[in-house]
């Protein structure tokens, strides 16, 4: 049982989600995936593992519609999810620097806080089209 939590500005987030959710269905395992998923809908499901998929905005940071799960989850640190294994997926621009998948990182950072054990190293997606955008 997979809980599929994710973040997106322009839906790029929300389609990958997607997209993760139907190949661990076709694996065989049973998914929740909404993507204004609250921490209720989350515990209801009673996830086996996590799985955060998760663009970046602004200067690194979350985008707006995870804000909410994400405070709620760092303010009350659910135990139910202590000891889950989960999986981060971030997409950014490899153009901004330092902020690539900042929202990820911050994803990351939370699971650790959770006690989610990290089963793969995340996945960082690079939106940009250059490396040099201010020069193309």
């Amino acid at each position: 049982k997979v809980a599929i939590l994710s973040g997106s500005v322009y839906g790029t987030a929300e389609e990958v989600a997607r997209h993760a959710q139907n190949l661990l269905k076709a694996a065989g395992f049973e998914t929740f995936y909404n993507s204004r998923a609250a921490l209720a809908d989350i515990q209801a499901f009673a996830p086996e593992a996590l799985l955060a998929v998760t663009s970046t905005t602004g200067m690194g940071e979350l985008p707006d519609n995870l804000q909410p799960l994400y405070s709620t989850l760092r303010d009350q640190l659910p135990a139910s999810l202590r000891g889950l294994p989960g999986a981060v997926i971030a997409l950014g621009d490899a153009s901004y620097g330092d902020t690539f998948c900042g929202g990820g990182e911050q994803m990351r950072e939370l699971f650790t806080e959770l006690g989610v054990n990290e089963v793969q190293e995340m996945l960082r997606i690079d939106a940009s089209e250059s490396v040099t955008p201010e020069t193309d």
